[in-house]
């Protein structure tokens, strides 16, 4: 059996919200086990949040570099120690150069790279992931960095025609969307794309809090929790942000019917500082 620590049970109070003696208990049948005591509170209803264990929120910055064909996108986040220097200039000029040269040279001596910049702002200095997403076919890629640069978006929208990614229209529905993943962070671009594993778990988390209803009740109010879950998660189900009375995808259709054109996200990737790589 497991030791049951109050560090323990605060940790799992501070990720799910609920009380301490629910995460005591939750913990003791779990022996332990911190993921397996959020799936048992979720399942009581007792947990409002559940944010993954052991994430830690470095400082540094996220960077990005577009081509300027704007078909390839990189996105890169640099760890340093403090805030102080996230804000640096020069260090954000160098976050900038270093995407860059992932993209340009990714062969290039990076750890000489990051030593020589450890040398200049005297804080250890890490390179942290980096991604690249790269248009096949008609389409763009474009990138957001939130204000502070602690989170930055990179998305691929293809199109059916060349021509449409030089109308001002398919471009601003493009930095739309890149403010959409920023503000709404979903984590899929549609529910197709949603791990089954995932969905089913969601599933067996709502029928179990709802077990004492007639069968009949609990399928429908499963179907009403499954909808609003991926309503949360899909990108294209989310409310726009700038019109909640539409989803994404009706924004982007609408789009696409001004342009003649059928406009598609491909891709999307979201680095926040401190999340990691899940």
């Amino acid at each position: 059996m497991a030791e049951i620590t109050a560090a323990l049970v605060g940790q799992l109070r501070r990720m799910t919200n609920a009380g301490l003696m629910d995460c005591k208990k939750a913990l003791t049948e779990s022996d332990g086990d911190l993921d397996a005591a959020v799936d048992l509170l979720r399942k009581k209803g007792v947990a409002t949040a559940a944010k993954k264990a052991g994430r830690e929120a470095n400082e540094g910055v996220i960077s990005h570099y577009i081509q300027p064909d704007g078909k390839l996108g990189l996105l890169v986040e640099v760890n340093c120690e403090t805030d102080f220097v996230a804000k640096n200039e020069t260090f954000r000029v160098f976050c900038n150069d270093l995407a860059k040269t992932l993209v340009e040279q990714p062969e290039a001596d990076f750890e000489a790279i990051r030593t020589n910049q450890v040398t200049k702002v005297g804080e250890n200095i890490r390179i942290g992931r980096h991604a690249t997403l790269q248009v096949q076919g008609s389409g763009m890629v474009a990138a957001y960095i939130h204000t502070g640069a602690k989170v930055g978006v990179l998305v691929e929208v293809g199109a059916g025609k060349d021509e449409t990614t030089h109308q001002d229209a398919f471009k601003g529905l493009v930095k739309d969307i890149t403010l959409q993943i920023a503000a709404a962070n979903p984590t899929s671009v549609s529910r197709e794309n949603v791990d089954a594993d995932l969905i089913a778990k969601e599933k067996e988390i709502a029928t179990e809090q709802f077990k004492d209803k007639p069968a009949q009740a609990i399928e429908k109010i499963v179907e009403g929790k499954m909808e609003k879950f991926f309503q949360n998660i899909c990108l294209v189900d989310q409310g726009f942000v700038k019109n909640g009375e539409i989803t994404v995808k009706e924004h982007i259709a609408s789009v696409g019917k001004e342009l003649d054109d059928t406009i598609s996200i491909s891709r999307f990737l979201r680095f926040q500082v401190g999340e990691g790589e899940d």
